[in-house]
């Protein structure tokens, strides 16, 4: 029990962004740049990226770059490019996969009836889900996959592709930025003694435009089914 305990604690270190990032820099300037975009398209193009840091990590890397250790302009270009790129390369996978993954009947997560759905899905929300999925941890991995495999129209699926990653990558590293600088310049605190309090606070406003989309959703589903239910 206590061996499993500590594999955890360990694992939690080497997915803690302020560590991932601080070992970086010991290595030099351009290994963080390239770590860091490794991370960012691992996590958005490759199914196994699915546990990596996304949000935190580009929130601690802005509060990096307030600090100066790092260049808010390099990270906001790389990270960008890294992040659009990484789910093209899901969109393709999903796209040449789909058939193959979408077989099985009785298959618990790849059922062809699934495909349909989220075929039919695509079409009709698919640019918001897109950009909605870059600010959910694990559905930003899986949506391009999915999109592919369902068809989606790659001309469609690239601008919102595009679209999302701008916001996501954008939002996460100025508000790290902002904040730090903010924190830093007008309230003097520590940034390295509150990053975890930073992190939060950040994270938490980049899911609220999901949580409102969510509760917009259930809202119209629930119009939807009184006005069904009068029609009989």
């Amino acid at each position: 029990m206590d061996t499993l305990s500590e594999l955890f604690h360990q694992l939690r270190e080497l997915l803690n962004p302020k560590i991932i990032i601080e070992t970086l820099l010991a290595k030099g300037g351009t290994f963080v740049y390239l770590g860091l975009i490794f991370i960012v398209f691992a996590e958005t193009g490759l199914a196994v990226g699915f546990f990596l840091p996304g949000d935190s990590l580009l929130v601690v890397a802005g509060l990096f770059a307030a600090t100066g250790k790092l260049n808010l302009a390099i990270l906001l270009s790389t990270l960008f490019v890294a992040a659009v790129v990484g789910d093209a390369v899901g969109y393709f996978t999903g796209a040449r996969m789909g058939p193959r993954l979408f077989k099985k009947q009785k298959s618990l997560l790849f059922r062809p009836s699934h495909l349909q759905k989220a075929h039919a899905f695509y079409e009709k929300y698919g640019g918001k889900t897109i950009v909605i999925a870059r600010f959910v941890p694990i559905v930003r991995t899986f949506a391009p996959l999915v999109a592919g495999a369902a068809q989606m129209p790659y001309r469609r699926f690239v601008v919102f592709n595009v679209a999302g990653g701008f916001l996501w990558v954008f939002s996460m590293l100025l508000g790290g930025y902002f904040l730090g600088s903010i924190l830093k310049s007008r309230f003097d605190i520590d940034l390295d003694e509150h990053i975890e309090w930073v992190v939060i606070i950040v994270v938490l406003l980049s899911l609220m435009p999901p949580f409102i989309e969510f509760i917009k959703s259930r809202r119209e589903k629930a119009r939807a089914t009184r006005a069904s239910n009068a029609e009989i």
